[in-house]
């Protein structure tokens, strides 16, 4: 079904609200402004979803957007390619503030800012997964989609994660293919095989190491180190197999220096770093605690406890334990806090995690975010517990998608 639409303004998750016949509409491809025709993709009873399929008043924020595979029913990889930069990071500061508004009652005056490292948005994703269809043809999924668009490059992907050129070789076998490029210089590709499949890799560079992921947390190594070796400042880190790192190659010191300038360690002071993964804030954190500080890490994969142990094997005062927040602070004895740095998946803490966290009473807790939507939620939960937010900046980490990275400072009334 095809409709006339006269787009208004940008909502959470790369879409644009308009409305038809009374029923709120969702479109992708639009801009705020835009009168455009657009095709109905899928219906709710309380809304439509729709992509723009043509544009009849454009935006003067529209370009031409410069991934051949971006567009309504191909690649849903990215949501703004067809926004300027500029237009992008002001669509993300609406979406940011109208969250904190909506959910958290916080009005929040500041901006999504660039992170260096991807001038024009484009080659910065340093870690991409790509999904193999029954052929062993790579390619990336539809929006809300299981089916496949096949690629045979990726304009967003890191100039090092091109360089392998997994996506114009065959994976028969495989289900997906991660494909990473470290900041250290290492390159890896981490194979997820289908079920009961295995996969020949294809013949790749010496210098490529090849993991297989079994599932359960195993990785097991075809050739080169098991991990790959991610550098910022002066420390490295040991990331095994998929592990989590920040895939935009300059957010994780952005991220750390505004985590450090919140957290404002002092010597002497206990610190808990939850959901830390392979040690990035933690590592800091100790280093600002100082011997007579300690620093506790919370993660619930036990490869990345390990690299964590090793990362920061210099720090005697940082310690790391495997759980899960809800329970591990329990299983633990922890009752008390100096500083809380959280930095959950997207889909934030809970109410139960929120309420836990509070108990400690650290005089501040400093929440990094992938989600908007999740963190004002949490941040109103928080607030109900006696925490008022003191800062917040947001970060465009995730250029040409609808992505935003924030660190919010929160402190005790």
């Amino acid at each position: 079904m095809a409709m006339e639409l006269t787009v208004g303004p940008v909502a959470h998750g790369g879409w644009c609200v308009a409305r038809h016949e009374g029923r709120v509409v969702f479109v992708r491809h639009a801009l705020p402004g835009e009168r455009v025709l657009a095709e109905v993709t899928e219906e709710t009873v309380r809304f439509l979803r729709a992509d723009a399929v043509e544009i009849l008043d454009a935006s003067p924020d529209r370009v031409p957007a410069p991934c051949p595979f971006a567009g309504p029913g191909r690649c849903g990889g990215c949501d703004w390619q067809h926004a300027s930069l500029e237009a992008q990071r002001r669509l993300k500061t609406e979406v940011v503030a109208e969250q904190l508004r909506r959910l958290a009652g916080i009005d929040w005056q500041g901006r999504v800012e660039e992170v260096p490292g991807a001038p024009d948005g484009l080659g910065w994703r340093t870690r991409v997964q790509f999904a193999a269809d029954r052929d062993g043809v790579l390619g990336l999924r539809r929006h809300r989609s299981h089916d496949i668009e096949p690629v045979d490059a990726c304009l967003i992907a890191h100039p090092e994660v091109e360089n392998v050129g997994a996506e114009v070789m065959n994976w028969r076998g495989a289900s997906t293919v991660e494909v990473i490029a470290s900041s250290a210089g290492d390159q890896a590709v981490v194979v997820a095989p289908k079920p009961r499949r295995t996969v020949a890799v294809p013949d790749l560079d010496e210098s490529v190491a090849v993991f297989v992921n079994e599932g359960r947390g195993r990785t097991r190594t075809v050739h080169g180190r098991h991990h790959v070796t991610e550098r910022v400042g002066e420390r490295d880190f040991q990331v095994t197999g998929s592990g989590f790192w920040q895939v935009h190659p300059g957010a994780a010191a952005t991220l750390l220096a505004t985590v450090m300038e919140f957290a404002d360690p002092k010597p002497g002071e206990w610190a808990l770093d939850l959901y830390c993964g392979v040690g990035l804030f933690a590592a800091s954190l100790a280093e600002a605690v100082g011997p007579d500080g300690a620093v506790f890490g919370v993660e619930s994969e036990s490869v990345a406890v390990r690299d964590a142990e090793r990362n920061l094997r210099d720090l005697p005062q940082a310690r790391f334990g495997r759980g899960f927040v809800e329970s591990a602070l329990d299983r633990y004895g922890i009752e008390r806090a100096d500083l809380v740095v959280v930095d959950p998946p997207r889909t934030g803490l809970g109410r139960e995690v929120a309420a836990r966290i509070a108990s400690l009473e650290a005089s501040r807790i400093v929440y990094v975010s992938c989600d908007p939507a999740t963190l004002a939620r949490d941040l109103s939960w928080l607030g109900e517990r006696g925490y008022r937010l003191a800062e917040l900046r947001a970060y465009d980490a995730f250029p040409m998608t609808s992505h935003v990275e924030s660190v919010a400072l929160l402190v005790r009334d």
